[in-house]
């Protein structure tokens, strides 16, 4: 278990119990099996206060956890026959997004998603979920498939922000986002989208533009990250805390401010304590938006879209 830095009290105590358990397996004789539990109960109780109220900065830390499940694990837990299809068709295969033709409870529909990776080589193979120009074309082009044979299109969210580097700066970042998200304002067909992790910049949004949109309870959403805010704003990294509560980034306030529709709530402790339940529960909100838009017309559905961005932010503003 890798443990966050809010987390070191409770990292301490549960090695703690460990600890004891292998002192009484390597030494039967020893009964330590009641203060192992004592010191069971205690974390259990030290998770349940440490997460029913987490501050904006925290949650960023939660989001960002290597442990909590990536889109690859929701492709291969929530849908059947996955056909990944790869590339651009004009330049090259982004591996930060990953996409393609499937089925959801035996429905077809087009998945796709950032995918961060989960050790060192894949996520470098993956850009750690930073999607670099050809990835948003790759992302136009399976939305275009999907519209085409009246598929609904599903997105996992989860990235820091594109990639920001000098080669996809040159061959049009800018322009491959808001191409993605002028085709996910166009297409008529469902469009339902989940924050599982980071919802970072553009990056995000691009994929993010869709009918119903929901986040995972300890997920965030926002133009930039608390760090590249602070450094902007108070020309100091360190002032991340202050700009993670400015930017309203939580799941919570984002469901204030219309920007999201619902909240998916996480087992306690997070997704990365729970991985199967946060997936099952994923499962279950993805089941619940595709009912809510079944049946309805391409006009309905492109004018759903745009009418629920035009309202975004018009909402709890005085709170």
């Amino acid at each position: 278990m890798n443990y966050l830095e809010f987390e070191k009290p409770l990292a301490e105590i549960e090695g703690k119990a460990e600890e004891l358990r292998a002192i009484g397996r390597s030494n039967p004789a020893m009964d330590v099996s009641k203060e192992a539990e004592a010191l069971d109960r205690k974390a259990d109780q030290m998770l349940k206060d440490l997460y029913k109220g987490l501050n904006p900065w925290q949650k960023c830390q939660v989001a960002r956890h290597p442990d909590r499940p990536h889109c690859r694990d929701y492709i291969e837990a929530l849908f059947t026959e996955f056909t990944p299809l790869a590339g651009d068709r004009n330049f090259a295969d982004d591996h930060a997004i990953m996409g393609g033709l499937a089925r959801f409870n035996d429905q077809p529909v087009l998945v796709m998603g950032q995918e961060k990776g989960h050790d060192t080589k894949t996520r470098i193979e993956r850009n750690f979920g930073m999607a670099r120009p050809e990835g948003y074309r790759k992302a136009i082009r399976l939305m275009d498939l999907a519209d085409r044979f009246r598929l609904p299109v599903i997105t996992l969210v989860d990235t820091p922000g594109a990639y920001p580097g000098k080669g996809a700066e040159e061959r049009g970042q800018a322009e491959a986002i808001a191409r993605a998200t002028e085709k996910s304002l166009q297409i008529g067909v469902p469009l339902i989208s989940v924050i599982v992790g980071e919802g970072g910049s553009g990056g995000a949004v691009a994929l993010a533009t869709a009918n119903r949109i929901a986040m995972l309870e300890h997920s965030i959403y926002s133009v930039i990250s608390p760090e590249g805010c602070a450094s902007i704003l108070w020309k100091d990294a360190e002032k991340m805390r202050e700009a993670a509560e400015a930017l309203r980034l939580t799941a919570q306030d984002l469901q204030k401010l219309a920007v999201i529709d619902r909240i998916v709530t996480e087992p306690l402790g997070g997704a990365q304590r729970g991985r199967k339940e946060a997936i099952a529960a994923v499962g279950k909100a993805i089941e619940a938006m595709l009912k809510d838009l079944s049946g309805k017309k391409p006009e309905a559905l492109i004018r759903d879209r745009r009418e629920k961005f035009l309202a975004m932010g018009t909402k709890g503003l005085a709170a």
